[in-house]
């Protein structure tokens, strides 16, 4: 072949090759995209990106956490699930789920855009209990509650940033009956 065909004909079998997989991507699944202006991953993906240097600087150690914690006006915030919230939660905690995250949920727990909120999670905690079950690392709740509530925003997050013994003598935990502490959510509300 001469040389001065080489150059088209590569170019020729690239685009070929380039339509045929672009054909078969489209074709595969033979559906449109679905629109839902209610879910917005691009968005959430967006944020989540926007959060992680904010989020990093914002991890607390046990002592600071637990020192911010006693001042006025900071919230310490639980988005676990109800019943083990009640089981077990850091002494002052107070509750909403993370599946109840809405506007109106969150102003009646969080006073202001600019309160001071702490937060915590399972994999705070290397126990492993049934009131702290270790979830997969990228599926922590700290990190989606981070998130959330900057979607939400909410400006002053920090989080309990290591991994800690329940047993550790400064943390001090408590149980509630049901309904105390807890923000209940009707189902007209969500």
């Amino acid at each position: 072949m001469k040389n001065h065909l080489v150059v088209p004909v590569i170019l020729s079998v690239l685009l070929f090759v380039a339509m045929f997989y672009a054909g078969l991507a489209s074709s595969s699944s033979g559906r449109e995209k679905i629109y839902n202006p209610l879910i917005d991953y691009r968005g959430f993906k967006k944020q989540v990106l926007g959060v992680e240097s904010s989020r990093e600087k914002n991890k607390l150690t046990l002592d600071e956490f637990l020192k911010i914690a006693k001042q006025a006006g900071t919230i310490v915030l639980d988005a676990r699930s109800k019943d083990k919230f009640d089981m077990k939660h850091i002494a002052g905690a107070v509750h909403l789920a993370f599946t109840d995250f809405t506007q109106k949920t969150l102003a009646r727990v969080i006073p202001s855009k600019n309160t001071k909120v702490l937060i915590y999670c399972n994999n705070n905690f290397t126990n492993d209990s049934e009131e702290f079950m270790t979830k997969s690392a990228p599926t922590a709740l700290n990190v989606h509650t981070t998130v959330s509530l900057a979607i939400y925003g909410y400006k002053n997050v920090s989080e309990l940033g290591p991994a800690l013994d329940e047993n550790n003598p400064k943390l001090t935990f408590e149980s509630s009956p049901k309904g105390d502490a807890s923000i209940t959510v009707e189902s007209s509300e969500r």
